[in-house]
């Protein structure tokens, strides 16, 4: 996300430059973590992983509620 800031908001596509998509998402997430002090730890999906098993559980209810 730092890059897309950088860029304008754009990201590379081959040999041009396209508009990052839903961009005002990305900004919005962008100026609440500037208020907070947040660490991303990468953790491999589906192997166990307490608080990872508890996001998927939560995702899955929430894209219910849109079927």
């Amino acid at each position: 996300m730092p890059g897309w800031k950088r860029n304008g908001w754009r990201r590379r596509e081959g040999k041009s430059w396209k508009p990052v998509k839903n961009v005002e998402f990305w900004q919005t997430l962008d100026e609440l973590l500037a208020a907070h002090e947040v660490r991303f730890t990468v953790v491999k999906g589906h192997s166990g992983h307490p608080e990872n098993e508890r996001c998927d559980e939560l995702a899955v209810a929430a894209a219910q509620q849109f079927k």
